[in-house]
């Protein structure tokens, strides 16, 4: 631990800890979630729990194919348990492995998963001048093209952004708008998505928001893209959103912090919610 925490800084990391446990059993493979977990561990000292967070993580990457990440993390517990025996035999078992692969030509789909990340438009799909990556395009695919949705109800429902004014209040998001016209619940929106995109669903309500953290963000971005900086842990800020396949959003985002952002799924209503408390 760097220094004394205040009584507020404890109990904001031990309902962080609640709330990213619950995460993590959900999602084992969430080792983005697992890193705020072990941090939140490291700042109130609680060593044991550090490494069993860092085994999980390793587990985790071992889950996505991360052969390499997983050694490095399990390379991290032997600085501070040399002798742990459990690291000891799971890297023996996964150098076995990367000999094995090293000694073989890979094919292409052999190569590690990278991290997930929002999906790229292909490169067939031109944009034209001006347009930006809302995760519109995504969203079609996700719901049109696999026949959960008609286009028709999807192009009822989709608000094309105004980039040129600011926005005057919260643009509630597409599947809020499903919601809304009962086309599509929200709990099945919500499942649907985070099926797609790997990303962890986080009750916003029940988190304790870094509301001066939100403010420093510029408003027409919250506003126009409903998106939430929630918190920081270290050098990571956490973002909840309705659309993880928003690239603008996250761009916007970037511009005004240069830190890295981690995507947690929220339900627009608790997110507008949320937004109306920041946004004085």
């Amino acid at each position: 631990m760097v220094g004394p925490l205040s009584t507020g800084e404890e109990a904001q990391l031990l309902q962080t800890i609640e709330m990213f446990e619950v995460i993590t059993q959900s999602q084992p493979q969430d080792y983005q979630s697992l890193e705020i977990l072990k941090e939140a561990y490291l700042k109130l000292g609680r060593e044991a729990d550090v490494i069993a967070a860092s085994k999980r993580i390793a587990q985790a990457h071992v889950l996505m194919g991360q052969l390499s990440s997983a050694i490095l993390e399990y390379e991290s517990i032997l600085q501070r348990q040399p002798e742990d025996p459990d690291v000891l035999a799971a890297l023996s078992e996964l150098e076995s492995k990367a000999n094995l692969l090293n000694g073989q030509p890979a094919p292409a789909e052999a190569a590690e998963p990278k991290t997930p990340a929002r999906p790229r438009p292909r490169a067939t799909e031109a944009k034209t001048p001006g347009e930006v990556d809302d995760g519109r395009q995504m969203l079609f695919k996700v719901f049109v093209e696999s026949k959960i949705i008609a286009q028709g109800d999807f192009d009822l429902c989709w608000i094309k952004p105004d980039l040129q004014t600011p926005p005057t209040r919260i643009v509630e998001p597409f599947i809020q708008n499903l919601a809304d016209k009962s086309i599509l619940p929200l709990e099945k929106s919500l499942k649907i998505i985070s099926d797609k995109h790997r990303i962890a669903h986080l009750p916003i309500e029940k988190y304790d928001i870094d509301v001066e953290l939100a403010r420093t963000f510029p408003v027409p971005t919250l506003q126009r893209w409903c998106v939430l900086p929630f918190d920081r842990m270290s050098k990571s800020i956490l973002v909840a959103t309705a659309n993880p396949f928003n690239k603008q959003a996250a761009l916007e985002l970037e511009q005004a912090s240069r830190q890295k952002f981690l995507w947690y799924l929220a339900t627009p209503p608790e997110l507008i919610k949320a937004l109306r408390k920041v946004i004085r």
